[in-house]
């Protein structure tokens, strides 16, 4: 099986090229990526910890789901495809904010990403895929904030840089 590739951009989102996946994260090339938030009725949100095995940020606490956009394929195409793929649902998705980050992983290894943040609403269980996630839960959007800060350990780089700089505009994106 081939290796997923993923869509190299300029600091413009504009696709310069492809790439396998590992080697733009070796390399450190920026891509485009995309992470989906999830609310409840509630307002809560749905965290999902990364599955034991992943290359990067094992069994961390992170948004929904995220991942890479492939060739012809829209930012919500990909939100909704790896949605299903990791959480087992689908629902309508609305794209809110993009921004850049670059950070770098003790196995060598650095995202630097062109990042979309989409945003859905689900009421339901999801069918967790034990191959991406290990676990799952809702959590208020303050008390998410209020443990990253006391907890930051427990949470991917991406996901602290979200709320860090965007967390007021999630939070007025979540209604």
């Amino acid at each position: 099986m081939e290796e997923e590739r993923v869509i190299l951009v300029n600091e413009n989102d504009e696709q310069i090229g492809t790439m396998p996946k590992m080697e733009a994260h070796e390399k450190a090339l920026l891509h485009r990526a995309f992470s989906v938030f999830i609310f409840n009725k509630a307002n809560e949100l749905m965290l999902q910890q990364r599955a034991a095995h992943k290359y990067h940020s094992p069994l961390l606490w992170t948004n929904t789901c995220c991942s890479h956009q492939r060739v012809g394929e829209s930012n919500i195409e990909a939100g909704k495809r790896r949605l299903m793929e990791e959480m087992g649902f689908v629902v309508d998705l609305e794209e809110s904010i993009s921004f850049i980050y670059k950070a770098p992983f003790d196995n060598g290894l650095t995202e630097h990403e062109f990042d979309h943040v989409l945003i859905g609403h689900y009421d339901d269980v999801p069918n967790i895929n034990l191959d991406e996630v290990a676990s799952w839960k809702w959590m208020p959007i303050e008390k998410v904030k209020a443990d990253i800060k006391q907890q930051p350990e427990l949470y991917t780089e991406w996901f602290k840089i979200i709320f860090d700089k965007f967390y007021e505009h999630i939070n007025i994106l979540k209604k």
